[in-house]
């Protein structure tokens, strides 16, 4: 496929979303064409060789399975309209620091706060694509504990009530940071740390630590250390970038969240920061919805039994009045006629036939 077009591939601005998806059909159509480039692919036997029934669903021809859009994806069973799920998608993306819960359910009038929490929830599952590709060169890694006070705690890395944070940064030459991971680890021995720099990190990357003792059996054979042992309390700063990225998760998640990480749902909040962080220089907010829902449609159903297996979040007042669930309101912007089926139309209707099928 082409490289995505701005007003073409995603819309530029709030006002062509909402112009571009007035209707649940027009979401519908989007998330096929996102699914489906190039036509209908059966999920169970992948032929590319199928028809489109009466009732929107899809037919294989050849294992005879019928599949609809959204099933196989996030917005699986969803009863939420698609038209709310991509103005939630676009607040997601489009404000700095993110929406709460609590935010989403107010700006789009949810008819109640654990469908706006489940719905945040599960565009957080999608961030993470499996073909990532690891950090590489030279990169800082650290821990760090996020949570709220322990009573009793001794702090260092006693962890006490709190979640230990396995953190790694590309450091940029001559000097800036580059992408980074996060990941919830159950403690900071050897093998354990190991894992976390295999799971993140290319083999001969130069890794730089601070002098704690489990970085060199996690690093020895596969990875180039280097250690940085600080001066004194009145030294330089250790590990810049690390201790950088710590601050700015914890300010994050205090400023957006006004809560703390519990161990159940800390990894999805994770994920939304770095997914944030890794893209703070890109100038478009329709590309990052775009890669957003590329990421939704190829990502396996979320359960909300799944998201409150650990832990409820918190409820509303039951007795106090609940706004009425409704669609985004329109803002009277003229059809866009679905631009990307467009595009690849006058596109095969430019080539000759010669150069169609060269393709």
């Amino acid at each position: 496929m082409v490289e995505p077009v701005a007003g073409v591939h995603y819309p530029r601005a709030e006002a062509e979303l909402r112009s571009w998806f007035a209707t649940d059909a027009d979401c519908l159509d989007y998330l096929e064409w996102l699914r489906w480039p190039n036509g209908f692919v059966c999920a169970r036997c992948e032929a590319a060789d199928g028809w489109r029934l009466a009732d929107g669903r899809f037919e294989c021809r050849v294992c005879g399975v019928r599949t609809s859009v959204t099933a196989g994806t996030i917005f699986d069973r969803t009863r939420t309209p698609l038209t709310v799920w991509f103005v939630a998608c676009w607040l997601f993306v489009s404000r700095k620091n993110g929406v709460s819960a609590l935010g989403l359910q107010k700006t789009l009038g949810i008819g109640s706060y654990q469908t706006a929490w489940a719905m945040l929830h599960r565009i957080r599952s999608a961030l993470v694509r499996p073909e990532r590709e690891r950090l590489s060169g030279r990169v800082e890694v650290d821990e760090t504990l996020i949570g709220g006070h322990a009573e009793g705690d001794l702090g260092g890395r006693a962890m006490g009530e709190k979640v230990l944070v396995g953190i790694a940064v590309e450091m940029l030459s001559p000097k800036g940071l580059g992408r980074c991971r996060m990941s919830v680890i159950p403690n900071a021995t050897g093998p354990v740390l190991r894992q976390f720099l295999v799971d993140n990190v290319v083999e001969g990357s130069t890794i730089v630590t601070d002098g704690f003792k489990s970085y060199w059996p996690a690093t020895k054979g596969r990875y180039l250390h280097e250690r940085h042992v600080a001066p004194g309390v009145t030294g330089p700063t250790v590990l810049p970038g690390s201790h950088r990225l710590a601050s700015l998760v914890k300010r994050w998640l205090l400023g957006t969240h006004h809560a703390t990480m519990d161990e159940a749902h800390a990894q999805l909040y994770l994920n939304e920061f770095v997914f944030r962080f890794n893209r703070r220089r890109s100038r478009s907010r329709g590309l990052l919805l775009y890669r957003l829902l590329q990421c939704a449609v190829g990502h396996d159903p979320v359960r909300y039994r799944d998201l409150i297996a650990k832990r409820r979040p918190a409820q509303l007042d039951r007795k106090a009045p609940q706004p009425t669930r409704r669609q985004p309101p329109s803002l009277n912007q003229r059809a866009a006629n679905r631009p990307w089926r467009q595009y690849l139309t006058n596109i095969n209707m430019a080539q000759t036939p010669d150069q169609a099928n060269s393709g």
